[in-house]
């Protein structure tokens, strides 16, 4: 729409006000609420990281575990590593002899429900 004569100018300044006003909102706007989104956004990475960090600490279990099976007949048999018998602590006796007693216990009770 072309505006001819003395209300062009006016017209032209009025359109200038306004851009100049909602300009001055939305850096308004942006000012006050930019601690929230900065807040959000950072909120957001501690998610993702904490998360990475889950998965880094899932996988390390997993693999301590499936070293703890390897390694627990090892331990039982030949007595590697700091592990104590409380079974019976008044007697001193090797691992393999617990093993031994825990396998005829288990063997008792198995054939008594078989009976």
């Amino acid at each position: 729409m072309i505006i001819v004569g003395q209300y062009a100018n006016l017209a032209h300044m009025s359109r200038n006000n306004s851009n100049s006003g909602s300009t001055v909102l939305i850096a308004l706007v942006l000012i006050f609420t930019f601690p929230l989104w900065f807040g959000l956004g950072m909120g957001l990475v501690g998610v993702v990281i904490g998360l990475m960090g889950a998965v880094v600490g899932l996988i390390a279990g997993l693999f301590g575990a499936m070293v703890g099976i390897i390694a627990i007949p090892f331990k039982l048999l030949f007595g590697w590593g700091d592990w104590s018998c409380d079974l019976f602590p008044h007697f001193h006796h090797g691992r393999f002899v617990v093993i031994v007693l825990i396998i005829i216990a288990a063997l008792i009770v198995k054939s008594r429900r078989t009976a």
